[in-house]
């Protein structure tokens, strides 16, 4: 099964925790919690305000240190957050943004892959792979299932990711620019039947 991640959107959303909830009931393996520009306090809120059922299926990208205290299911590296808290024993993910930064992680659960198509929420963030280079890589191991697809993902690309051995694909723009609720949860709908499909055909 494609694993399905949403990062959430860097500005903080009135009813953020009720929708990170129903991304994960309609489906959505994790959810990464980002929030770059965000104080400690504003993080501890809006873990605390998401049900604690959930918080094994959460992943930090910032303010790492929270993950143990909370009992949050997994933290990501980056250019922010380097390394693995002291006292973390839980999913570790990273960031990375080329074939050569792939091929050198190794203890890690996943690795994001970005931006493989035209971002949707970063105006002028281009692709940076084409589809000849990624064949050549899944072609030579460096794509696996270790590997989520991220930037510019929508439902349409899901079965070329399956074709190249992806593990999972993460959801940043096509969630968090839905018009309403509703239109958000047939996003995520639409996500899940095309997985299902991908993998059953």
């Amino acid at each position: 099964m494609l694993r399905i991640i949403v990062i959430t959107d860097t500005p903080s959303m009135r009813s953020e925790a009720d929708t990170v909830s129903m991304l994960l009931d309609e489906g959505v393996e994790r959810v990464h919690l980002r929030k770059p520009g965000s104080d400690e306090s504003d993080m501890r809120r809006l873990i605390e305000s998401i049900d604690p059922r959930l918080y094994p299926r959460l992943t930090l990208q910032d303010h790492l240190p929270l993950a143990a205290e909370y009992g949050i299911g997994g933290v990501h590296l980056n250019a922010r957050n380097k390394s693995v808290p002291d006292s973390f024993g839980g999913l570790v993910s990273r960031s990375c943004h080329t074939f050569d930064e792939l091929s050198q992680c190794t203890g890690e659960d996943y690795m994001f892959l970005s931006p493989l198509f035209d971002s949707i929420s970063k105006r002028g963030y281009r692709a940076a792979f084409t589809a000849e280079s990624l064949r050549r890589a899944a072609a030579q191991g460096i794509i696996s299932r270790r590997v989520v697809a991220l930037g510019g993902i929508e439902p349409r690309h899901l079965p070329l990711l399956c074709d190249l051995g992806f593990g999972g694909a993460a959801f940043l723009g096509y969630i968090w620019q839905a018009p309403s609720q509703q239109l958000l949860r047939q996003r995520i709908r639409k996500i899940v039947n095309y997985t299902e499909s991908c993998f059953n055909s």
